[in-house]
């Protein structure tokens, strides 16, 4: 390293959600963090007011919750913890346009989604989030350097090296969060494949004569979609791809796509703002290169449709955070930061899938037609509002975790239990830590976590409802590791929790 170098541990590179939830993660464990960011202004219309709105559900949700830092983000909303089915109509979600009814959803399926702070899905805002999770990154020591454009990246197979503006950085690993045009990703040799566009789409605040022909809400049509979500706030969605995005979008060439997918004589009298995305749908082969590795979109890429975007982000910053601090402090197993790819890459991979199918409803052709009638229908009845809604607010995701204990629990996210006095087991998790859940009061286990500590946290509790458990063991990122329902066995316990770290004796 030469006189000249700045180093960290971990360079981050990318400011935006992602990227700031990763710095978090590893300085919540006392690793050092550099984020380089390119935009010397955080500040952005696009970020901000109804144009940043983005949606949340659940593996979001939690990761915010789990770090103290939800109430924060929700400032103007008081979370519903559970929901109570009612006649008529409350909007779930959608799937192409079509929407979904959530008081047609059977929610007693869902063993393991218990009333609480995250039970519901959320919006917040781009400029919210990098607010919180700059200030937390900053209390916690992170070095956020913005203005900078990365010009070099060399992983020499000791440390990584960033030259950006004439300055070098140093680290021993490098986590992209750059983007979907990832600068990192295309440096280091990544493999990005996927499918191509079918849609050309448009975010405009503009007036039109006739707002009231639009109406409100989403509008599938025989070209597209379009969407008016509140007034001035259009997005349409059009079946032709020729369209230069490089070139200005012009108030006559927007109002060309509004009356070709609207299907109306509308016009737009003044255009304040545009911008342009695709249904593009890539996705790296792998999530790491040696000591470079992706999250967020630098990882995958796909279109708006359905708010999976920041979700699926976030989901890849809180699982590899922890495993990564875990590595640079010496305490993982063998394979730990491996399994990062391993959970997440399918997750991905579901999202993009998620993404195309919509679109393949939307076609105007007579296929696409059929198949929308198909997917209509059984979204119309209880089973097929339970599937997508399931799907959507990632109720059920669950990972695989290799080796582990065959227990339908083991892999997903722990259940919210409700404590008797009321609050939940998520905000006992701030701290990070895997943590040993006993609702058996084990002396045993109490010991065995004790020999493990301070990596180990201990909490003996008693909940409204154990869902028939003992104990769990979670990992930092809540996920459950190891269940007893019958008999606490400590070797059990042991033998789960080295799998993910290496246990005091052990080499």
């Amino acid at each position: 390293m030469t006189n000249s170098s700045v180093y960290a541990d971990v360079i981050v590179v990318g400011a935006g959600p992602v990227g700031l939830f990763v710095a978090c993660e590893l300085a919540l464990h006392d690793v050092s963090v550099i984020v380089l960011e390119r935009d010397a202004d955080s500040d952005n219309v696009w970020k901000k007011g109804l144009l940043g709105v983005r949606g949340m559900y659940k593996p979001a949700l939690e990761a915010f919750y789990r770090r103290g830092l939800l109430a924060d983000l929700l400032y103007d909303e008081k979370r519903v913890t559970h929901l109570e089915k009612t006649s008529g109509f409350r909007y779930a979600g959608h799937f192409g346009g079509r929407l979904l009814n959530a008081n047609a959803v059977d929610f007693s399926r869902f063993k393991y989604h218990l009333p609480g702070p995250t039970f519901l899905p959320a919006k917040t805002t781009i400029a919210d989030i990098e607010c919180e999770l700059s200030k937390r990154a900053t209390e916690r020591g992170v070095r956020i350097v913005r203005g900078v454009e990365i010009s070099h990246v060399e992983d020499d197979g000791d440390e990584v090296t960033v030259w950006a503006d004439n300055k070098s950085f140093k680290s021993n690993w490098l986590v992209a969060c750059d983007g979907g045009k990832s600068t990192i990703r295309k440096a280091a040799g990544f493999q990005f494949t996927g499918t191509d566009s079918e849609l050309t789409c448009y975010i405009a605040v503009c007036d039109v004569d006739k707002p009231e022909l639009l109406g409100k809400g989403m509008k599938p049509t025989d070209a597209g979609m379009y969407i008016v979500s509140e007034p001035r706030h259009l997005y349409l969605m059009d079946f032709d791809t020729t369209f230069d995005r490089s070139q200005t979008v012009t108030k006559e060439h927007l109002e060309r796509v509004l009356q070709r997918v609207s299907g109306m004589s509308v016009k737009i009298e003044a255009l304040e703002t545009v911008s342009t995305f695709t249904d593009r749908c890539k996705q790296a082969t792998q999530y790491r290169k040696g000591r470079i590795l992706l999250a967020g979109d630098s990882a995958h890429i796909h279109s708006p449709l359905g708010a999976q975007g920041l979700t699926t982000g976030i989901a890849d910053a809180f699982n590899l955070g922890w495993k990564l601090a875990s590595t640079v402090k010496g305490y993982a197993s063998a394979d730990l930061l491996d399994t990062y790819h391993r959970e997440r890459q399918p997750e991905g991979a579901w999202t993009l899938d998620w993404s195309r199918s919509q679109v393949v409803i939307m076609r105007p052709d007579p296929a696409g037609k059929a198949i929308s009638r198909l997917v209509t229908d059984y979204m119309a009845t209880d089973d097929g509002t339970t599937f997508f809604v399931n799907k959507i607010w990632g109720i059920s995701r669950r990972y695989d975790l290799v080796g582990a204990q065959a227990h339908p629990l083991v892999g997903c996210s722990v259940p919210d239990f409700q404590f008797e006095g009321g609050s939940y087991l998520g905000s006992k998790l701030h701290e990070g830590k895997f943590m040993t859940v006993d609702f058996s009061g084990s002396k045993l286990l109490e010991e065995a976590t004790d020999l493990v500590q301070p990596w180990v946290g201990y909490l003996s509790c008693s909940v409204k409802d154990r869902l028939g458990m003992n104990a769990l063991l979670l990992r930092p990122d809540g996920v459950v590791a190891w269940v007893a329902e019958d008999e606490v066995k400590i070797d059990s316990w042991k033998a789960a929790l080295s799998q993910w770290m290496i246990l005091p004796g052990e080499t």
